[in-house]
Order: C-alpha cells, then sequence, then structure tokens
C-alpha cells in the first residue's frame, strides 16, 4: 500500500477517529486506527473501534497501491501533529510486512502495524429502522439534555439520553435520578399541541450513551447546515451517516424510566424571572455557595423582589435580590445552584417560569414564550431553617 495525502487532513482524520479508540483496550489491535486506501477512488479511509464507538472517516488522496493495515493511534496522532501543516506526507506499507514507512519532507518514521484482518467490522443495520434526521432539530435536542444525565456506571441506563423520534418532532430526555431535562424539538406547530409525552406504536425511542453523543454532536454540528443526516437502528446498535464520516454506536439496552410521570400537573406557585438577571445572580452568589454545599436558596416575601443567598459556614455568606412576578404567599425553596444554572442556560427564551408547589416537591423550569418546548424539572435541597 503507498499514498500521499495532506497533512493537515491526515491530521484531522486522526484526531477525529481516536476518540474511538480504546484506553485500556482488551486486544493490542484495539488500540489501532484501521487505514484502508483505494486505488480506484482515490479515497483514503480511517476507523476507530473500542466495540461500542466506532467512527470511521474518508478523505480524497493519491493511492498509488491499494491495500489496508492498522497503525498505533497514539503514535501516529503525536507524529502526524507535528509534521509541518499543510504539507504532503507519504504513508508507505511493504507487500506481507507489517512496517509503516511515513515520509515528509522534513525526515520519515518508521512504525510496526499489526495486519487489518484481524480489526473487528463496524457494525452495519442491513435490516430495522432507517429515518431522515434533521442535523439542527437533532442538535437541540441533544444539547437541552445531554448535560442532566447521570456519571453513574451503575446507573447505566441513566448515562445516556433517550430520544424519541416521533413523526412531526423529536423528544429528548435525561435524568440523574436528581433533576430531569426534556426537550421537543422539530414542527413547532406539532409541539405546541403536545400535552401528552406518551410512546405511540411505530416510534422510535432509544437511549444513546453520553460518551458516543459527545462525538455525534461533533458529527451533527459540522453538518447542520445538511437537509439531513441517516439515521439507521437495528437490534442494539445505531448508525449515523452523513456525506464522508460514520457514527457507530451501542444503545443502552432497557425500558428508559416513564419521566412524564415525575412531572407534577399542577402548582401552586409560578415565578417569572428574566433569564439573564436569573443566571447573573446565580453566578455571582454560586461564588461562596460553591464553597461548601452548593446550595442557594430562593426566598419570597411579597414585595416584587426575590432574595437569593447561600451561606457557606465559617466562611461567609451572600444574597443578591432581582425582580420576580409573583403573587401569593411568602416562602422560601432551595436548590443545588450548579443544577440550576446548567438548567437555565440551555433556556432561550427572554423569561423563564418556575413553577413549584412545597419547597419539598418537585420544582420545575420552563420558557415563558414556548412552555412545551422545554422542561426542566429539579429536586428541591431540604435545608434546616
Amino acid at each position: 500500500m503507498e499514498i500521499i495525502c495532506n497533512q493537515n487532513e491526515l491530521n484531522n482524520a486522526i484526531q477525529l477517529v481516536s476518540k474511538a479508540v480504546a484506553s485500556r483496550p482488551t486486544h493490542p489491535i484495539l488500540a489501532n486506527i484501521l487505514l484502508t486506501a483505494d486505488e480506484g477512488t482515490n479515497k483514503i479511509s480511517m476507523t476507530g473501534f473500542d466495540l461500542n464507538l466506532g467512527i470511521q472517516t474518508s478523505f480524497d488522496g493519491t493511492v498509488k497501491n491499494s491495500g489496508a493495515i492498522t497503525i498505533p493511534s497514539k503514535l501516529l496522532s503525536e507524529i502526524v501533529n507535528k509534521l509541518p501543516n499543510e504539507t504532503p506526507v507519504s504513508l508507505k506499507v511493504e507487500e506481507n510486512l507489517d512496517n509503516i514507512l511515513i515520509k515528509s519532507d522534513r525526515g520519515s518514521f518508521n512504525l510496526k502495524g499489526i495486519p487489518s484482518d484481524e480489526y473487528p467490522n463496524l457494525p452495519f443495520v442491513e435490516s430495522g429502522t432507517s429515518l431522515n434526521i434533521d442535523p439542527s432539530s437533532f442538535l437541540k435536542a441533544l444539547k437541552s439534555t445531554i448535560f442532566a444525565s447521570s456519571n453513574d456506571d451503575s446507573k447505566q441506563l441513566l448515562t445516556g439520553v433517550n430520544f424519541t423520534f416521533k413523526p412531526n418532532y423529536l423528544e429528548s430526555a435525561s435524568t440523574d435520578g436528581h433533576r430531569l431535562a426534556v426537550a421537543l424539538s422539530g414542527n413547532e406547530e406539532h409541539i405546541n399541541k403536545t400535552d401528552n409525552l406518551t410512546l405511540n406504536e411505530g416510534d422510535l425511542s432509544v437511549t444513546i450513551p453520553t460518551r458516543s453523543l459527545r462525538e455525534i454532536e461533533k458529527l451533527v454540528s459540522l453538518r447542520s447546515s445538511e437537509n439531513s443526516i441517516k439515521l439507521f437502528y437495528d437490534k442494539g446498535q445505531v448508525v449515523f451517516i452523513s456525506y464522508n464520516q460514520i457514527i457507530t454506536t451501542r444503545t443502552l439496552e432497557g425500558t428508559y424510566p416513564n419521566y412524564s410521570q415525575l412531572i407534577p400537573d399542577t402548582f401552586s406557585k409560578i415565578l417569572n424571572f428574566n433569564t439573564k438577571q436569573l443566571i447573573d445572580a446565580l453566578e455571582r452568589i454560586a461564588v461562596l455557595a460553591d464553597q461548601q454545599s452548593s446550595v442557594v436558596k430562593i426566598k419570597l416575601d411579597n414585595t416584587e423582589l426575590a432574595t437569593i443567598s447561600a451561606d457557606a459556614q465559617d466562611i461567609g455568606n451572600a444574597n443578591e435580590s432581582i425582580p420576580v412576578s409573583y403573587s401569593g404567599e411568602n416562602f422560601d425553596i432551595a436548590f443545588n445552584v450548579r443544577y440550576l444554572l446548567e438548567g437555565l442556560k440551555v433556556i432561550s427564551s427572554d423569561n423563564v417560569l418556575l413553577k413549584c408547589n412545597l419547597p419539598t416537591t418537585p420544582a420545575v423550569f420552563v420558557p415563558e414564550n414556548n412552555l412545551n418546548s422545554f422542561t426542566y424539572l429539579v429536586m428541591p435541597v431540604q435545608v434546616r431553617s
């Protein structure tokens, strides 16, 4: 095999696929990137696959001889990254040998590869469900919920985001047991009419691991101007295909919790805040809240101002008043400030509604102008007065 290509294109491809190379491989070949070259099309293809997440990308080059080899990912990445930008790089593998010669105009490197026949095939979905998804709707659904997924591997199913593909919109949800984010994106008319978050027969519902979604997010971001990206699903495997890239990932198995049951039907207290003012105040108060328990208290006492405060024992305390629209009895409620900030930052409307009943029952944040598009439920923190 012999190829000549641009350093920049080769480097970009390596950086992309190396995200799917196992950091602690169970087999030596899984620490490698698969490189294949086709003389007929002058296409160079690279693949990383850790048996859960697979990324494949291709680009154009000059292919003098077709072939395939696997190359140690870390070494290849460091070598190519340090070669002069935009210069031609040649890569040659002698027939029946696993020695790889990498040459640039400055020098050469010899690496030992592993034959490609041992490399596992990326799982491709041959039957099952196929969908064309709108990149911008998918991106919005992903960004609105990914932050609330769990980091706890013992709650395997919660370490991903659940996507339900409906005929006219996409519903995404994630929870870590303390909070829940649900987003609807797609056809605005259908979102506004949506009251019941139920799964109809024929809707595709999949839970994709957060780690895979971080890479899928990059792929979809690059393609957000395109009309659609192909999605295939079958037997616990999801494949995203766009132009010259393929990402395949296992889904998280099991039935995702019925989260619509967690959202209260009615609320006795509804507070209307300016979103930016609330975020800014919380960020200032968080300086002290983060010194200890990350708890902030929101207090209402019959004025047009809400008091946000934090008390870090033996360190200090902070409080700030911001405008609020609320008519009701006095009360206070406390939250983890990080949970509030992460949820509020994905709300794009000027004003946000905080709906609650008691200081001990779930509270919900929704955008004022598009109530159905995003729901963020947070469990309050119980504070001894």
